[in-house]
């Protein structure tokens, strides 16, 4: 997922749509982690990115994402960008 969102919509306010936006955004995770893994993968893991555009965004993590969003809506800006790419995660091999 790559876009940009705004939180100016007619009829709702700022905090009512930054409320929608995190729910968007729970669900796509929730779509990307119940795909099938690749063999030799053991669970989806996401890179995520957040900002005012695609060059100005900055790295965070997936449980970041929703504190990330209330901060921007706290600053009043009007719109962010927000990327979250799949990748494949492997757990740590803790062999002894």
């Amino acid at each position: 997922m790559k876009k940009t969102f705004s939180f100016n919509v007619p009829n709702k306010k700022p905090a009512r749509q930054a409320d929608s936006i995190k729910h968007e955004v729970k669900k796509y995770l929730g779509r990307e982690r119940r795909k099938d893994t690749p063999e030799g993968v053991d669970f989806w893991d996401f890179d995520c990115k957040i900002g005012d555009d695609a060059n100005s965004s900055s790295t965070i993590q997936v449980n970041e994402i929703s504190a990330a969003i209330d901060k921007i809506l706290l600053s009043e800006k009007e719109s962010f960008y927000l990327e979250i790419l799949s990748k494949a995660g492997m757990k740590p091999n803790d062999k002894k």
